[in-house]
């Protein structure tokens, strides 16, 4: 029973459209009765099973394209995390009785994600509906209008095909360009007087490259202080990058004449009141002051960064969070406050991606950086970078974008 009280596994089990559960390795984990119905086989028969040891093409007809049709669609889902309506298939199963002979077979599949608590893939719904019956009705009605129908099902499913290839090799191309527009618009950190950094951005699985995430590092040897910075502009596409590329540029200009980082964000979110689309936008500032060892930090509604102290302790940044810019009607003073630090401790800054997942608490995400972060906390911070990737980024993929920085104090 879940939460509302509904017993799922009986609705599972009581849809009338055919559906299976199958794990990202394509094994049968569980099947609903109308499947069972339609598949001539039990629960009991199918259950850890791999689809296509069950459902093999006819190996007598090398057209036969119905199962890899299927494989290639299953596997898509499971990689992307999204889900995939095929072209209506035909397939040839062997009938149960007479071993060796095949019946042709019309079936719609629709192919769905089911995500773990971490936002990983962790199931795939398989619902089919079968259409056999209409076919043949059609022709029997129409004499050979069966085969003419089967042809101009082949036909249209092979254009579908082949247009969904063109946009997925549209689609890479366009990721292509967009990574070096990100690029550009977030360089490599240039060299540090007094710390080693280290930035990663990593797109969301399926994403066009393009969002509003970014990071800055700002040395200031006039003053002994390094401002560090992140954001999260809400929305994905070229106008969300627009609108990064203003906001960025903005706080790195109010954060080398700000006596502080919550100067700094005052000064943002003045100036992304005029800017369409900046509203509701999260960041996070730090100022490193190497002499007196204390990061000064402000947050505009972001996550709180992160420092690791030699001991493998973490503390998050967490006192003087306001709510983000445009949230509130009126100009008021933002929050800033101030903590020490030892030379060799490392400060982590990050936008949700690398924490949040759908159906979790962030607690649980924040808990699972620090963990990572303690446990690779003597690794430099390429180095570190890369193992926090590996640490929580699920092996589908993230679904939001995620900007990362590291600084070893």
């Amino acid at each position: 029973m879940g939460t509302t009280g509904i017993d799922f596994e009986a609705v599972f089990r009581a849809l009338p459209g055919a559906a299976a559960l199958l794990s990202t390795d394509l094994v049968f984990v569980d099947v609903n009765e109308a499947y069972s119905a339609l598949s001539g086989l039990t629960r009991e028969e199918l259950a850890g099973r791999y689809l296509f040891d069950v459902f093999p093409d006819n190996p007598g007809d090398p057209a036969a394209s119905g199962m890899r049709n299927l494989h290639a669609s299953l596997h898509r889902v499971v990689a992307t995390g999204e889900s995939d309506s095929m072209a209506l298939q035909r397939y040839d199963v062997e009938d149960p009785d007479r071993p060796g002979e095949w019946q042709e077979r019309y079936w719609s599949p629709v192919n769905v994600p089911v995500l773990g608590p971490d936002g990983a893939v962790a199931l795939v719904l398989h619902r089919i509906e079968e259409v056999t019956e209409l076919i043949r009705a059609r022709g029997t009605r129409g004499g050979s209008g069966a085969r003419v129908l089967e042809a101009e099902l082949y036909t249209r499913a092979r254009e579908l095909q082949e247009l969904n290839q063109r946009l997925r090799e549209a689609h890479a191309r366009e990721r292509e360009v967009a990574l070096h527009l990100q690029q550009a618009m977030l360089p490599a950190p240039g060299p540090l007087d007094h710390h080693r950094a280290a930035v990663r951005y990593r797109p969301a699985t399926g994403s066009l490259n393009v969002c509003g995430d970014w990071y800055d590092l700002i040395d200031m040897p006039e003053r002994d202080h390094t401002a560090v910075a992140v954001g999260d502009v809400v929305g994905h596409g070229l106008h969300a990058a627009g609108v990064m590329g203003q906001l960025r540029s903005a706080l790195s200009a109010a954060s080398r004449v700000a006596t502080g980082p919550a100067q700094a964000l005052e000064a943002l979110g003045l100036y992304a009141r005029h800017v369409d689309g900046a509203e509701s936008t999260t960041a996070v500032s730090v100022f490193i002051d190497r002499p007196g060892h204390t990061l000064t930090y402000s947050s505009a509604g972001h996550l709180p960064p992160a420092l690791c102290h030699l001991d493998g302790t973490v503390t998050f940044l967490d006192r003087a969070t306001d709510p983000p810019l445009g949230a509130r009607p009126e100009h008021e003073s933002r929050p800033q406050s101030r903590t020490g630090f030892t030379d060799g401790s490392t400060l982590v800054l990050y936008t949700d991606g690398l924490v949040e997942r759908r159906h979790e608490d962030i607690d649980t995400g924040l808990r699972r950086l620090a963990d990572s972060l303690s446990r690779h906390r003597a690794a430099e911070p390429d180095d570190l970078a890369d193992a926090l990737l590996s640490d929580l980024v699920p092996p589908a993929g993230i679904t939001d974008d995620t900007a990362l920085v590291i600084l070893r104090l």
